[in-house]
Protein backbone atom coordinates (compact mmCIF):
# COMPACT_ATOMS: atom_id res chain seq x y z
CA UNK A 1 0.00 0.00 0.00
CA UNK A 2 1.37 3.37 -1.07
CA UNK A 3 0.10 6.11 1.25
CA UNK A 4 -0.56 9.82 1.08
CA UNK A 5 1.96 12.25 2.56
CA UNK A 6 0.26 14.85 4.75
CA UNK A 7 1.77 17.09 7.44
CA UNK A 8 5.02 15.14 7.32
CA UNK A 9 3.38 11.72 7.82
CA UNK A 10 2.41 8.82 5.56
CA UNK A 11 -1.32 8.24 6.00
CA UNK A 12 -3.82 5.67 4.82
CA UNK A 13 -6.68 6.92 2.67
CA UNK A 14 -10.43 6.56 2.70
CA UNK A 15 -10.20 3.99 -0.09
CA UNK A 16 -7.70 2.27 -2.38
CA UNK A 17 -7.09 2.49 -6.14
CA UNK A 18 -5.44 -0.17 -8.30
CA UNK A 19 -2.73 0.98 -10.68
CA UNK A 20 -2.84 -1.23 -13.82
CA UNK A 21 -0.14 -1.62 -16.46
CA UNK A 22 -1.67 -0.65 -19.85
CA UNK A 23 0.94 -2.78 -21.65
CA UNK A 24 -0.23 -5.89 -19.77
CA UNK A 25 -3.51 -5.48 -17.95
CA UNK A 26 -2.77 -8.58 -15.85
CA UNK A 27 0.05 -6.67 -14.15
CA UNK A 28 -0.87 -4.74 -10.98
CA UNK A 29 1.66 -1.93 -10.50
CA UNK A 30 0.44 -1.28 -6.97
CA UNK A 31 -2.38 -0.20 -4.71
CA UNK A 32 -2.50 3.46 -3.73
CA UNK A 33 -4.34 5.23 -0.94
CA UNK A 34 -7.06 7.68 -2.00
CA UNK A 35 -7.57 10.70 0.23
CA UNK A 36 -11.01 12.10 0.97
CA UNK A 37 -12.06 15.72 1.44
CA UNK A 38 -11.21 15.70 5.14
CA UNK A 39 -7.64 14.60 4.44
CA UNK A 40 -7.33 17.18 1.68
CA UNK A 41 -8.36 19.89 4.14
CA UNK A 42 -5.79 18.52 6.62
CA UNK A 43 -3.12 18.86 3.93
CA UNK A 44 -4.17 22.45 3.23
CA UNK A 45 -4.06 23.26 6.95
CA UNK A 46 -0.57 21.79 7.30
CA UNK A 47 0.65 23.77 4.31
CA UNK A 48 -0.86 26.97 5.66
CA UNK A 49 0.83 26.43 9.03
CA UNK A 50 4.20 25.82 7.38
CA UNK A 51 4.07 28.81 5.06
CA UNK A 52 5.23 31.66 7.36
CA UNK A 53 8.55 30.00 8.19
CA UNK A 54 9.15 28.46 4.75
CA UNK A 55 8.45 31.73 2.91
CA UNK A 56 11.25 33.31 4.96
CA UNK A 57 13.71 30.43 4.46
CA UNK A 58 17.06 31.31 2.97
CA UNK A 59 17.80 30.90 -0.74
CA UNK A 60 20.61 28.54 0.23
CA UNK A 61 18.21 26.27 2.14
CA UNK A 62 15.85 26.08 -0.82
CA UNK A 63 18.73 25.55 -3.25
CA UNK A 64 20.18 22.68 -1.23
CA UNK A 65 16.84 20.87 -1.00
CA UNK A 66 15.82 21.24 -4.64
CA UNK A 67 19.29 20.42 -5.92
CA UNK A 68 19.38 17.25 -3.82
CA UNK A 69 15.96 16.21 -5.14
CA UNK A 70 17.14 16.76 -8.71
CA UNK A 71 20.31 14.75 -8.08
CA UNK A 72 18.38 11.79 -6.68
CA UNK A 73 15.92 11.80 -9.57
CA UNK A 74 18.79 11.77 -12.07
CA UNK A 75 20.64 9.03 -10.20
CA UNK A 76 17.49 6.87 -10.26
CA UNK A 77 16.31 7.77 -13.77
CA UNK A 78 16.40 4.19 -15.08
CA UNK A 79 14.47 2.79 -12.12
CA UNK A 80 11.86 5.56 -12.08
CA UNK A 81 11.64 5.54 -15.87
CA UNK A 82 10.78 1.85 -15.81
CA UNK A 83 7.96 2.54 -13.33
CA UNK A 84 6.70 5.41 -15.48
CA UNK A 85 6.66 3.24 -18.61
CA UNK A 86 4.92 0.49 -16.69
CA UNK A 87 2.08 2.64 -15.38
CA UNK A 88 1.59 5.19 -18.20
CA UNK A 89 2.59 3.26 -21.31
CA UNK A 90 5.16 5.48 -23.02
CA UNK A 91 8.21 3.60 -24.25
CA UNK A 92 11.10 3.09 -21.88
CA UNK A 93 13.48 5.52 -23.66
CA UNK A 94 10.78 8.20 -23.59
CA UNK A 95 10.01 7.47 -19.95
CA UNK A 96 13.67 7.70 -18.91
CA UNK A 97 13.89 10.94 -20.88
CA UNK A 98 10.93 12.35 -19.00
CA UNK A 99 12.46 11.45 -15.64
CA UNK A 100 15.73 13.06 -16.72
CA UNK A 101 13.83 16.21 -17.58
CA UNK A 102 12.21 16.21 -14.14
CA UNK A 103 15.63 16.02 -12.51
CA UNK A 104 16.91 18.90 -14.60
CA UNK A 105 13.85 20.97 -13.74
CA UNK A 106 14.52 20.63 -10.01
CA UNK A 107 18.14 21.61 -10.53
CA UNK A 108 17.16 24.62 -12.67
CA UNK A 109 14.79 25.93 -10.01
CA UNK A 110 17.36 25.25 -7.31
CA UNK A 111 19.45 27.82 -9.16
CA UNK A 112 16.48 30.17 -9.46
CA UNK A 113 16.13 30.14 -5.67
CA UNK A 114 19.53 31.87 -5.57
CA UNK A 115 18.48 34.43 -8.18
CA UNK A 116 15.34 36.07 -6.76
CA UNK A 117 16.04 39.36 -8.49
CA UNK A 118 14.41 42.70 -7.77
CA UNK A 119 14.86 46.37 -8.58
CA UNK A 120 16.03 49.42 -6.66
CA UNK A 121 14.83 52.64 -8.29
CA UNK A 122 14.86 56.32 -7.42
CA UNK A 123 11.44 57.84 -6.86
CA UNK A 124 10.20 60.85 -8.79
CA UNK A 125 10.15 62.48 -5.34
CA UNK A 126 13.50 63.70 -3.99
CA UNK A 127 15.11 61.51 -1.35
CA UNK A 128 12.65 58.62 -1.67
CA UNK A 129 13.86 55.13 -2.60
CA UNK A 130 11.73 52.47 -4.32
CA UNK A 131 12.25 48.72 -3.99
CA UNK A 132 10.45 46.21 -6.23
CA UNK A 133 10.56 42.63 -4.97
CA UNK A 134 8.70 39.36 -5.38
CA UNK A 135 7.18 37.35 -2.53
CA UNK A 136 5.66 33.89 -2.23
CA UNK A 137 1.88 33.57 -2.59
CA UNK A 138 1.09 31.00 0.10
CA UNK A 139 -0.45 27.55 -0.40
CA UNK A 140 -0.39 26.34 -4.01
CA UNK A 141 -2.84 23.66 -5.16
CA UNK A 142 -1.26 21.56 -7.91
CA UNK A 143 -3.42 19.34 -10.14
CA UNK A 144 -1.61 17.33 -12.83
CA UNK A 145 -2.59 15.01 -15.73
CA UNK A 146 -1.65 11.42 -16.47
CA UNK A 147 0.35 11.86 -19.70
CA UNK A 148 3.55 13.27 -18.12
CA UNK A 149 3.32 11.83 -14.60
CA UNK A 150 6.64 13.15 -13.30
CA UNK A 151 7.73 16.00 -15.61
CA UNK A 152 4.58 18.09 -15.22
CA UNK A 153 4.49 17.69 -11.42
CA UNK A 154 8.18 18.66 -11.39
CA UNK A 155 7.67 21.84 -13.38
CA UNK A 156 4.92 22.93 -10.99
CA UNK A 157 6.29 21.73 -7.63
CA UNK A 158 9.89 22.88 -8.13
CA UNK A 159 9.13 26.57 -8.81
CA UNK A 160 6.43 26.64 -6.13
CA UNK A 161 9.00 25.55 -3.53
CA UNK A 162 11.85 27.58 -4.99
CA UNK A 163 9.94 30.82 -4.54
CA UNK A 164 8.90 29.98 -0.95
CA UNK A 165 5.39 28.57 -1.37
CA UNK A 166 3.90 25.48 0.24
CA UNK A 167 2.30 22.75 -1.86
CA UNK A 168 -0.70 20.44 -1.86
CA UNK A 169 -0.25 18.10 -4.82
CA UNK A 170 -3.03 16.04 -6.40
CA UNK A 171 -1.81 13.77 -9.23
CA UNK A 172 -4.00 12.08 -11.83
CA UNK A 173 -5.75 8.92 -10.64
CA UNK A 174 -4.37 6.83 -13.52
CA UNK A 175 -0.68 7.36 -12.67
CA UNK A 176 -0.13 7.57 -8.91
CA UNK A 177 3.14 5.63 -8.97
CA UNK A 178 5.44 8.30 -10.42
CA UNK A 179 3.84 10.94 -8.20
CA UNK A 180 4.35 8.80 -5.12
CA UNK A 181 8.04 8.23 -5.92
CA UNK A 182 8.54 11.98 -6.34
CA UNK A 183 6.75 12.59 -3.05
CA UNK A 184 8.89 10.00 -1.30
CA UNK A 185 12.05 11.73 -2.51
CA UNK A 186 10.71 15.10 -1.35
CA UNK A 187 9.77 13.62 2.03
CA UNK A 188 13.48 12.89 2.68
CA UNK A 189 14.82 16.11 1.21
CA UNK A 190 14.87 18.23 4.36
CA UNK A 191 11.64 20.12 3.72
CA UNK A 192 9.99 21.22 6.97
CA UNK A 193 6.78 19.46 7.94
CA UNK A 194 3.78 20.59 5.92
CA UNK A 195 5.68 22.39 3.16
CA UNK A 196 4.90 19.60 0.69
CA UNK A 197 1.81 17.35 0.79
CA UNK A 198 0.69 14.54 -1.52
CA UNK A 199 -3.06 13.82 -1.64
CA UNK A 200 -3.98 11.15 -4.16
CA UNK A 201 -7.71 10.94 -4.75
CA UNK A 202 -10.72 11.83 -6.83
CA UNK A 203 -11.07 15.22 -8.39
CA UNK A 204 -14.63 15.47 -7.06
CA UNK A 205 -13.27 15.26 -3.50
CA UNK A 206 -9.61 16.26 -3.31
CA UNK A 207 -9.69 18.56 -6.32
CA UNK A 208 -12.82 20.27 -5.05
CA UNK A 209 -11.10 21.17 -1.78
CA UNK A 210 -8.18 22.76 -3.61
CA UNK A 211 -10.58 24.83 -5.69
CA UNK A 212 -12.89 25.91 -2.89
CA UNK A 213 -10.73 26.25 0.24
CA UNK A 214 -9.95 29.92 0.92
CA UNK A 215 -6.58 28.95 2.41
CA UNK A 216 -5.35 27.88 -1.07
CA UNK A 217 -3.91 31.04 -2.60
CA UNK A 218 -3.44 29.74 -6.13
CA UNK A 219 -4.19 26.69 -8.28
CA UNK A 220 -2.11 25.48 -11.21
CA UNK A 221 -3.83 22.94 -13.44
CA UNK A 222 -2.95 20.90 -16.51
CA UNK A 223 -5.68 18.78 -18.09
CA UNK A 224 -8.82 18.88 -20.19
CA UNK A 225 -10.58 22.01 -21.37
CA UNK A 226 -13.79 21.12 -19.55
CA UNK A 227 -12.09 20.63 -16.21
CA UNK A 228 -9.96 23.72 -16.77
CA UNK A 229 -13.09 25.82 -17.19
CA UNK A 230 -14.39 24.49 -13.87
CA UNK A 231 -11.08 25.37 -12.21
CA UNK A 232 -11.31 28.89 -13.60
CA UNK A 233 -14.89 29.40 -12.46
CA UNK A 234 -14.18 28.18 -8.94
CA UNK A 235 -11.06 30.33 -8.56
CA UNK A 236 -12.69 33.46 -9.96
CA UNK A 237 -15.58 33.02 -7.51
CA UNK A 238 -13.18 33.45 -4.57
CA UNK A 239 -10.60 35.63 -6.35
CA UNK A 240 -7.81 33.03 -6.18
CA UNK A 241 -4.98 33.09 -8.70
CA UNK A 242 -5.07 30.30 -11.28
CA UNK A 243 -3.05 28.97 -14.19
CA UNK A 244 -4.41 26.62 -16.87
CA UNK A 245 -2.72 24.43 -19.48
CA UNK A 246 -5.37 22.60 -21.48
CA UNK A 247 -5.88 21.17 -24.94
CA UNK A 248 -4.20 21.48 -28.30
CA UNK A 249 -4.96 20.77 -31.94
CA UNK A 250 -1.52 21.57 -33.17
CA UNK A 251 -0.78 22.02 -36.88
CA UNK A 252 2.35 20.95 -38.75
CA UNK A 253 2.62 22.77 -42.07
CA UNK A 254 4.63 21.02 -44.80
CA UNK A 255 5.40 23.20 -47.81
CA UNK A 256 6.31 22.05 -51.32
CA UNK A 257 9.96 22.93 -50.78
CA UNK A 258 10.27 20.84 -47.62
CA UNK A 259 12.84 18.07 -47.23
CA UNK A 260 10.54 15.03 -47.39
CA UNK A 261 12.55 12.99 -44.89
CA UNK A 262 12.54 15.87 -42.40
CA UNK A 263 8.80 16.34 -42.89
CA UNK A 264 7.99 12.69 -42.30
CA UNK A 265 10.24 12.54 -39.24
CA UNK A 266 8.58 15.64 -37.77
CA UNK A 267 5.10 14.28 -38.43
CA UNK A 268 5.83 10.82 -37.00
CA UNK A 269 7.67 12.14 -33.94
CA UNK A 270 5.02 14.76 -33.22
CA UNK A 271 1.93 12.73 -34.01
CA UNK A 272 2.65 9.18 -32.87
CA UNK A 273 5.44 9.09 -30.29
CA UNK A 274 4.28 8.96 -26.66
CA UNK A 275 1.27 7.29 -28.35
CA UNK A 276 0.16 10.78 -29.39
CA UNK A 277 -0.79 11.43 -25.78
CA UNK A 278 0.74 14.85 -25.34
CA UNK A 279 -0.76 18.29 -25.65
CA UNK A 280 1.99 19.41 -28.04
CA UNK A 281 1.37 16.58 -30.52
CA UNK A 282 0.81 17.57 -34.16
CA UNK A 283 -2.48 15.86 -34.85
CA UNK A 284 -3.11 17.99 -37.97
CA UNK A 285 -0.64 17.94 -40.85
CA UNK A 286 -1.28 20.56 -43.53
CA UNK A 287 0.56 19.75 -46.76
CA UNK A 288 0.96 21.87 -49.88
CA UNK A 289 -0.74 20.16 -52.82
CA UNK A 290 2.49 19.76 -54.81
CA UNK A 291 3.96 17.45 -52.15
CA UNK A 292 0.80 15.92 -50.73
CA UNK A 293 0.80 12.58 -52.57
CA UNK A 294 4.50 11.93 -51.99
CA UNK A 295 4.19 12.92 -48.34
CA UNK A 296 1.26 10.57 -47.66
CA UNK A 297 3.00 7.69 -49.43
CA UNK A 298 6.18 8.26 -47.43
CA UNK A 299 4.21 8.50 -44.18
CA UNK A 300 2.48 5.19 -44.85
CA UNK A 301 5.79 3.48 -45.59
CA UNK A 302 7.30 4.86 -42.40
CA UNK A 303 4.26 3.88 -40.34
CA UNK A 304 4.54 0.29 -41.56
CA UNK A 305 7.91 0.08 -39.78
CA UNK A 306 6.67 1.34 -36.40
CA UNK A 307 6.51 -1.40 -33.80
CA UNK A 308 3.58 -1.29 -31.37
CA UNK A 309 4.01 -3.22 -28.15
CA UNK A 310 4.93 -3.40 -24.47
CA UNK A 311 6.37 -0.04 -23.49
CA UNK A 312 9.18 -1.63 -21.47
CA UNK A 313 10.36 -3.88 -24.31
CA UNK A 314 13.44 -2.91 -26.31
CA UNK A 315 12.82 -1.86 -29.90
CA UNK A 316 9.24 -0.71 -29.39
CA UNK A 317 8.30 2.58 -31.05
CA UNK A 318 4.73 3.01 -29.82
CA UNK A 319 3.40 1.83 -26.47
CA UNK A 320 -0.23 1.31 -25.50
CA UNK A 321 -2.93 3.91 -25.01
CA UNK A 322 -3.28 4.68 -21.30
CA UNK A 323 -6.61 2.90 -20.65
CA UNK A 324 -9.78 1.53 -22.23
CA UNK A 325 -11.64 4.83 -22.05
CA UNK A 326 -8.92 6.61 -24.02
CA UNK A 327 -8.73 3.75 -26.51
CA UNK A 328 -12.48 3.96 -27.11
CA UNK A 329 -12.21 7.72 -27.65
CA UNK A 330 -9.45 7.25 -30.22
CA UNK A 331 -11.42 4.61 -32.11
CA UNK A 332 -14.51 6.81 -32.10
CA UNK A 333 -12.56 9.65 -33.73
CA UNK A 334 -11.27 7.33 -36.45
CA UNK A 335 -14.76 5.99 -37.12
CA UNK A 336 -16.43 9.40 -37.18
CA UNK A 337 -13.79 10.79 -39.53
CA UNK A 338 -14.60 8.06 -42.04
CA UNK A 339 -18.31 8.64 -41.63
CA UNK A 340 -17.74 12.31 -42.46
CA UNK A 341 -15.97 11.43 -45.69
CA UNK A 342 -12.29 11.12 -44.76
CA UNK A 343 -10.10 8.22 -45.89
CA UNK A 344 -8.23 5.93 -43.50
CA UNK A 345 -4.88 5.65 -45.26
CA UNK A 346 -3.25 3.43 -42.65
CA UNK A 347 -3.81 1.86 -39.23
CA UNK A 348 -6.53 2.86 -36.81
CA UNK A 349 -7.39 -0.63 -35.54
CA UNK A 350 -7.26 -1.82 -31.94
CA UNK A 351 -4.91 -4.68 -31.13
CA UNK A 352 -6.15 -6.93 -28.34
CA UNK A 353 -2.64 -7.98 -27.37
CA UNK A 354 1.00 -7.53 -28.32
CA UNK A 355 3.31 -10.04 -30.03
CA UNK A 356 4.02 -11.66 -26.68
CA UNK A 357 0.32 -12.30 -26.07
CA UNK A 358 0.07 -9.69 -23.32
CA UNK A 359 -3.37 -8.04 -23.22
CA UNK A 360 -3.26 -4.25 -23.35
CA UNK A 361 -4.76 -1.10 -24.78
CA UNK A 362 -3.00 -1.16 -28.14
CA UNK A 363 -3.87 0.93 -31.19
CA UNK A 364 -2.07 0.89 -34.50
CA UNK A 365 -1.24 4.54 -35.35
CA UNK A 366 -3.76 6.00 -37.78
CA UNK A 367 -3.27 8.33 -40.74
CA UNK A 368 -6.47 9.95 -41.99
CA UNK A 369 -6.42 11.78 -45.33
CA UNK A 370 -8.82 13.78 -47.51
CA UNK A 371 -10.04 15.76 -44.53
CA UNK A 372 -11.53 19.25 -44.47
CA UNK A 373 -11.36 21.94 -41.77
CA UNK A 374 -14.90 21.48 -40.47
CA UNK A 375 -14.52 17.75 -39.80
CA UNK A 376 -14.49 16.73 -36.16
CA UNK A 377 -11.07 15.12 -36.59
CA UNK A 378 -9.68 18.61 -37.29
CA UNK A 379 -11.60 20.42 -34.56
CA UNK A 380 -11.26 18.28 -31.42
CA UNK A 381 -8.22 16.98 -29.59
CA UNK A 382 -8.00 13.21 -30.00
CA UNK A 383 -5.10 12.63 -27.59
CA UNK A 384 -4.00 9.45 -29.26
CA UNK A 385 -1.85 8.23 -32.20
CA UNK A 386 -4.25 9.64 -34.79
CA UNK A 387 -3.10 12.18 -37.41
CA UNK A 388 -5.20 13.89 -40.06
CA UNK A 389 -3.94 15.38 -43.33
CA UNK A 390 -5.30 18.51 -45.00
CA UNK A 391 -4.22 19.83 -48.40
CA UNK A 392 -3.28 23.48 -48.88
CA UNK A 393 -3.12 25.39 -52.17
CA UNK A 394 -0.13 27.50 -51.12
CA UNK A 395 1.61 28.97 -48.07
CA UNK A 396 -1.11 31.55 -47.37
CA UNK A 397 -3.80 28.87 -47.43
CA UNK A 398 -1.69 26.62 -45.19
CA UNK A 399 -1.26 29.41 -42.64
CA UNK A 400 -5.01 30.07 -42.62
CA UNK A 401 -5.74 26.37 -42.08
CA UNK A 402 -3.12 26.19 -39.31
CA UNK A 403 -4.75 29.07 -37.43
CA UNK A 404 -8.28 27.74 -37.99
CA UNK A 405 -8.62 26.18 -34.54
CA UNK A 406 -9.90 27.21 -31.10
CA UNK A 407 -6.55 26.10 -29.68
CA UNK A 408 -3.11 27.70 -29.86
CA UNK A 409 -0.46 25.73 -28.01
CA UNK A 410 2.15 24.69 -30.58
CA UNK A 411 2.61 24.88 -34.34
CA UNK A 412 5.31 23.75 -36.73
CA UNK A 413 6.44 24.31 -40.29
CA UNK A 414 8.77 22.32 -42.53
CA UNK A 415 10.30 24.41 -45.28
CA UNK A 416 13.58 25.49 -46.86
CA UNK A 417 12.25 29.04 -47.27
CA UNK A 418 13.60 31.55 -44.75
CA UNK A 419 10.87 33.94 -45.91
CA UNK A 420 8.04 31.55 -45.12
CA UNK A 421 9.63 30.33 -41.88
CA UNK A 422 10.05 33.89 -40.64
CA UNK A 423 6.51 34.84 -41.61
CA UNK A 424 5.08 31.70 -39.98
CA UNK A 425 6.89 32.34 -36.69
CA UNK A 426 5.34 35.79 -36.53
CA UNK A 427 1.82 35.00 -37.78
CA UNK A 428 1.16 31.55 -36.31
CA UNK A 429 -1.42 31.92 -33.54
CA UNK A 430 0.40 29.61 -31.13
CA UNK A 431 2.43 30.03 -27.99
CA UNK A 432 5.30 27.89 -29.32
CA UNK A 433 6.49 27.57 -32.92
CA UNK A 434 8.95 25.04 -34.37
CA UNK A 435 10.72 25.28 -37.73
CA UNK A 436 11.90 21.97 -39.24
CA UNK A 437 11.46 20.35 -35.82
CA UNK A 438 8.76 18.20 -34.21
CA UNK A 439 6.23 20.23 -32.22
CA UNK A 440 6.38 17.76 -29.36
CA UNK A 441 9.80 18.63 -28.03
CA UNK A 442 10.39 21.56 -25.69
CA UNK A 443 13.21 22.65 -23.37
CA UNK A 444 12.81 22.92 -19.60
CA UNK A 445 14.54 26.30 -19.18
CA UNK A 446 12.30 28.37 -21.47
CA UNK A 447 8.61 29.40 -21.26
CA UNK A 448 5.91 26.81 -22.00
CA UNK A 449 2.34 27.73 -22.84
CA UNK A 450 -0.16 28.66 -25.50
CA UNK A 451 -2.88 31.01 -26.63
CA UNK A 452 -6.63 30.93 -27.22
CA UNK A 453 -8.26 27.85 -25.66
CA UNK A 454 -4.98 26.10 -24.86
CA UNK A 455 -3.74 28.18 -21.93
CA UNK A 456 -4.75 30.82 -19.47
CA UNK A 457 -2.47 32.80 -17.21
CA UNK A 458 1.27 33.28 -17.13
CA UNK A 459 3.72 30.84 -18.71
CA UNK A 460 5.14 27.76 -17.05
CA UNK A 461 8.83 26.78 -16.83
CA UNK A 462 11.98 28.83 -17.09
CA UNK A 463 12.32 32.22 -15.41
CA UNK A 464 8.78 33.10 -16.50
CA UNK A 465 7.44 30.71 -13.83
CA UNK A 466 8.02 33.49 -11.28
CA UNK A 467 5.06 35.37 -12.78
CA UNK A 468 2.63 32.82 -11.38
CA UNK A 469 4.31 31.64 -8.17
CA UNK A 470 5.10 35.09 -6.76
CA UNK A 471 3.44 38.44 -6.19
CA UNK A 472 5.15 41.77 -6.82
CA UNK A 473 5.62 44.18 -3.92
CA UNK A 474 6.63 47.83 -4.28
CA UNK A 475 8.10 49.50 -1.16
CA UNK A 476 8.88 53.22 -0.71
CA UNK A 477 11.40 54.52 1.86
CA UNK A 478 12.22 58.00 3.04
CA UNK A 479 15.36 57.75 5.18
Amino acid sequence: MFKNFIAGEWLDGARVSRNINPSDTRDLVGEYAQADAAQARLAVASAEAAFPAWSLSTPQQRFDILDAVGSEILARRTEIGDLLAREEGKTLPEAVGEVTRAGHIFKFFAGEALRPGGELLPSVRPGVGVEITREALGVIGIITPWNFPIAIPAWKIAPALAYGNCVVFKPADLVPGSAWVLAEILSRSGLPQGVFNLVMGRGSEVGAVLLEDARVSAVTFTGSVGTGQKVAAACVARMAKFQLEMGGKNPLVVLDDADLDVAVNCAVQSGFYSTGQRCTASSRVIVSEGLQQRFVAAMVEKMKTLKVGNARQAGIDIGPVVDQTQLNQDLDHVRIAQQQGAKLAFGGEALAENEQGQPGFYLRPALITETSPEMRINREEVFGPVVSVQTARDYEHALALANDTPFGLAAGIVTRSLKHATHFKRHSQAGMVMVNLPTAGVDYHVPFGGRKGSSYGSREQGRYAAEFYTVVKTAYTLP
